[in-house]
């Protein structure tokens, strides 16, 4: 069958013209006793009247200590119930939530905090190795001079640090209902920070309408209700976790569960199990460590229904098993990026396991995708090209960064993935490739440019060129070549030891090689796939 890769979402389905703080209200109103949110490893169990009166309480303290609607709010903190209340009380009153990444190290930090002009930062005291603390008194008020107030999680107080029970207060319904009532489903309330292949991370901003209704769609299409209970393995600094589990829990009534701060297979069984989990969300890595983890053949998994597997290509063996060992017969593939709120397509529930394995499903409702030439030009069903999607999932753009908003969104309204993919005749989309070099490690998006750029840092180090090979659990690891100065002595652990607590664990090269020169064109230009070919032979890992 002839004719072009474009194709539209159904849109019989309006989307949500609200703000995601009055979806809230709407939920405690409609499911008030039924359960919101679990926190398992805090002993927190929240039903929506509940929940929603602590966000108004978390609410109210921020208006009472000058926060306003623009401002920007951080939240540096592993899975935890603060970090729903921040996100809605946040929306509430329209202050925007800054997500940054519980791996990030102290360069990150500062970077993001700046780049935004966070004014407030809620933060974990610390989080597996890290001192988020001491982290910060390393740079504050130096060096992150917009910051003015920081609000530590945790019952023990912290000299500098305003205690979480002490920014809760009493609501004061009248500021609260002025606040509510300035607010526009199209403003700005959530910025996630995503690499660019070339210089610092980007903050992709996004409003209300764009994140409020991807939830909603998710739900309509895992058919996701009060009854249901949705198990979050998967961070909530990230679409994944804030957008496809809290934003989708709001608008259908499904209750919350989190089983750890992060993911533990070991909890997320005992989480299923206990709370009857129907839904589980993960990235492939996470499903392989399920499945071979013993727990898994004493553990009851028979409430489990659905859930969504993304972030990176699924084996079709994985996917089998998914369904038959932990009873996910309604599991289904999502596609999509940071800045597209995420999700632009998604199998449904019902697709064949062929296109939940071999495809990433259909065009999401009230969305556009088309695949493309170099050109520009739309391509024919089946031929490979770079994926574009438009629609009112698309950010409004780059915090602060007109230049490389324009770069990624056209004049059209088109947002580029740098993704290549193939479209057929029944809208299937199948990703096939990036364009760039970014690399796709157990769901954790890296891009190489970030990586070189922190390893010139080095004194011994002359160059460096950063890439990723195929790894069997992870999907890709991080490989760096690097070339010393000349007369310098460099060794692999010494670059691995440079790394480490300076820029986040899993960018990190795994493989490090000291070289003399790299693969390169004529041209003089480094020849990526070729390094990763010689890598991968080197370490006998199939393609």
């Amino acid at each position: 069958m002839t004719g072009l890769s474009i194709a539209s979402g159904p849109t019989d389905t309006p989307l949500l013209e609200t703000t995601i703080g009055v979806a809230l209200r709407e939920a405690a109103a409609r499911w008030g006793d039924a359960l919101a949110l679990v926190s398992r490893h805090q002993a927190i169990r929240w039903t929506w009247r509940a929940f929603d009166a602590e966000v108004d309480r978390v609410a109210a303290g921020l208006l009472a200590r000058g926060v306003k609607k623009g401002d920007r709010v951080g939240i540096w903190a592993p899975n935890c119930a603060e970090w729903a209340v921040i996100q809605f009380a946040t929306a509430r009153i329209g202050a925007i939530l800054v997500n940054i990444n519980p791996a990030y190290r102290v360069s990150e930090v500062e970077y993001a905090l700046n780049k935004v002009g966070c004014s407030v930062l809620v933060t974990a005291a610390r989080f597996k190795s890290s001192d988020y603390l001491a982290m910060l008194r390393a740079i504050w008020p130096a060096k992150v001079p917009g910051l003015r107030l920081a609000v530590s999680l945790g019952a023990e107080a912290h000299d500098g640090f305003l205690p979480w029970d002490e920014l809760r207060a009493v609501p004061d319904e009248a500021a609260l209902a002025a606040a509510e009532a300035a607010l526009d489903p199209d403003d700005a309330i959530n910025i996630q920070f995503t690499s660019g292949t070339t210089g610092l991370p980007k903050g992709a901003t996004l409003t209300h309408r764009n994140i409020l209704n991807n939830g909603y769609f998710t739900a309509r299409t895992l058919h996701l209700g009060p009854d249901d209970r949705i198990c979050v393995p998967v961070p909530l600094y990230h679409c994944f976790g804030m957008v496809l589990a809290n934003l989708a829990a709001v608008t259908s009534g499904a209750g919350l569960i989190y089983p750890a701060e992060s993911f533990d297979p070991e909890r997320v069984l005992e989480a299923v199990a206990a709370e009857r989990c129907t839904a589980l969300y993960g990235v492939p890595t996470m499903f392989i460590t399920i499945l071979n983890h013993p727990a898994l053949a004493t553990t009851d998994t028979s409430s489990l229904r659905t859930g969504i597997l993304a972030g990176s290509p699924c084996p079709l063996a994985t996917m089998r098993e998914v369904i038959d060992r932990l009873n996910m017969r309604e599991v289904t593939i999502g596609y999509g990026m940071t800045e597209t709120s995420p999700l632009t397509t998604q199998t449904a529930t019902d697709d064949p396991i062929e296109e939940r394995v071999g495809s990433v499903g259909r065009v999401h409702p009230h969305a556009q995708a088309k695949i493309v030439g170099p050109g520009g030009e739309t391509l024919p069903y089946g031929e490979q090209g770079e994926y574009c999607s438009r629609g009112y999932a698309v950010m409004l753009g780059y915090w602060d960064d007109p230049e490389k908003t324009a770069e990624a969104i056209d004049a059209d309204g088109w947002m580029h993935s740098g993704d290549l993919a193939t479209m057929d005749a029944r809208g299937y989309v199948r990703i096939t490739g990036r364009i760039k070099d970014m690399i796709i490690r157990g769901g954790e998006n890296i891009y190489p440019r970030e990586i070189e750029e922190f390893l010139l840092g080095h004194e011994a180090i002359a160059d460096a060129q950063v890439f990723g090979v195929a790894d069997e659990k992870f999907g890709e690891e991080v490989c760096a070549w690097i070339i010393p100065r000349p007369g310098a002595a460099l060794t692999p652990e010494e670059v691995r030891d440079h790394c480490k607590g300076r820029i986040a664990h899993y960018k990190v090269p795994r493989y490090i090689r000291i070289v003399e020169s790299f693969a390169m064109t004529v041209t003089g230009k480094a020849q990526k796939f070729e390094m990763r070919r010689i890598m991968e032979a080197e370490l006998s890992v199939s393609v």
